[in-house]
């Protein structure tokens, strides 16, 4: 089929009809926030919450944003490795002494490592260690219920909204997790986080459910190995991912990165959350220049088959190109002349997902997220090898505490430096496309 002169060139613009305000209105993270992750072991890993902080800085490129992750591996509600509180004592203790207890290690916990970072929005992922890797204790979960909600009215007390995220079940090696005990004990305390958060008015994220659903899906499948990755209670990248997924739609993060839409049989061009100008068409060959608002979610080269687990791309990452009308056949596309793709005209009319595959974009977005893991390990380290180091007291002095605020000053220079680099490596480009039938 050749297409008509006439429709050959437009010089025209096409504008995104959805404004970017409107495209991230329903997302609990707001321009302007400043993000903390608090947690255990799972969280001190800084994968699911760089996957996060990655999704939310390249899905609004301008917003400005601020992420500290303050995981510590052992913690748990009641803030054990920061506060030290005698638990024997904790459990055992009537309602009135155990509130008390429950607020100060709370108490000095949060006034330690999150408050004085001054957030806006926290995020709170407790229970792994609450409930003791053993059967369901009511003693221990009343514990639970009175920590998280004192951390919930703390924060709350202090300007920060608050989301309470679920621990994932662990996985061992069987065919039923969800006949493990310990996966049983979680799914109560998460169902009395749900109460928790209901009660504090505080937002909810479930990811216990949807990880026990991939569990018991795919574990009878996996003989070697577990499905997440990593071991029975620290998932790797891939089971990060599929937490982040999780969480990342419990917070109400769109799917839309960007779409164009080109009918080919009337020369009309479309878009939302991207411009394009310069199209043209001939020979059923089209090119075109698009410059996005946003990039698509980076997924970490080391979580690929969490695509094949969860609908990742489909609930977070579309990056869309749709084309109608082109005649039946296989068709390439290039981006900045760099090869990214066959596919076929049927897909196309149904509107082909590039997000994992879209070239030059697809590396500037992977960019990002490798720039993030920098800063946030720059970070970890100068909170807890510098910051919260404890000197011996013999070598404790006034010299000692110069040499430690010198370090921090230098090492937050790093992390702005590196923060203003993240920012330039995170705005879209304009992109050539050109879309041609396959080479013979």
């Amino acid at each position: 089929m050749k297409i008509p002169a006439k429709r050959l060139l437009f010089g025209f613009l096409a504008v995104c009809s959805i404004a970017t305000t409107a495209i991230g209105a329903d997302f609990l993270i707001h321009d302007g926030d400043r993000v903390v992750f608090l947690g255990d072991s799972i969280t001190e890993q800084r994968l699911y919450t760089t996957y996060i902080e990655a999704y939310a800085l390249t899905r609004h490129p301008q917003w400005k944003l601020w992420f500290r992750n303050v995981g510590w591996g052992g913690d748990t509600s009641w803030l054990r490795q920061r506060s030290h509180p005698d638990e024997a004592k904790l459990f055992a203790a009537d309602d009135p002494a155990q509130q008390k207890m429950v607020q100060d290690s709370v108490k000095r916990g949060l006034e330690r490592d999150v408050l004085p970072l001054k957030p806006t929005f926290v995020t709170v992922k407790f229970g792994m260690n609450d409930h003791s890797y053993q059967a369901f204790r009511e003693d221990i979960f009343k514990a639970y219920v009175r920590s998280q909600t004192a951390i919930a009215e703390l924060l709350k007390a202090n300007g920060a909204r608050v989301a309470f995220l679920t621990p994932q079940p662990i996985e061992d090696k069987r065919s039923d997790p969800d006949q493990d005990i310990r996966n049983q004990s979680l799914r109560k305390f998460s169902d009395g986080l749900k109460e928790v958060a209901a009660k504090a008015g505080a937002t909810f994220v479930d990811q216990f459910d949807p990880y026990m659903a991939m569990l018991l899906r795919e574990r009878p499948n996996s003989s070697t190995g577990f499905v997440g990755g990593g071991d029975a209670v620290h998932p790797g990248p891939i089971g990060h991912t599929v937490m982040a997924w999780a969480i990342l739609k419990g917070l109400g993060a769109p799917a839309l990165v960007s779409r164009v839409a080109i009918d080919v049989a009337t020369g009309k061009v479309g878009s939302e959350g991207c411009a394009v100008e310069g199209f043209s068409a001939s020979g059923n060959r089209l090119n075109f220049e698009r410059r996005d608002e946003a990039l698509p979610m980076p997924i970490d080269e080391k979580a690929g088959p969490a695509l094949k687990l969860a609908p990742i791309l489909e609930d977070l990452d579309r990056y869309e190109l749709q084309v109608t009308g082109l005649p039946a056949g296989t068709y390439e596309l290039s981006i900045d002349a760099e090869p990214v793709g066959k596919v076929r005209s049927e897909e196309l009319a149904k509107g082909w997902n590039l997000a994992s595959q879209a070239g030059p974009i697809t590396k500037q977005a992977q960019r990002v997220l490798s720039l993030v893991f920098q800063k946030n390990n720059l970070y970890f380290s100068r909170w807890r090898n510098v910051q919260l180091y404890a000197f011996p007291e013999w070598a404790q002095s006034k010299e000692t505490e110069t040499k430690r605020e010198t370090e921090l000053a230098r090492l937050d220079q790093q992390i702005a430096d590196a923060e203003a680099e993240i920012d330039a490596a995170r705005k879209p480009l304009t992109h050539h496309f050109e879309l041609k039938p396959q080479s013979p």
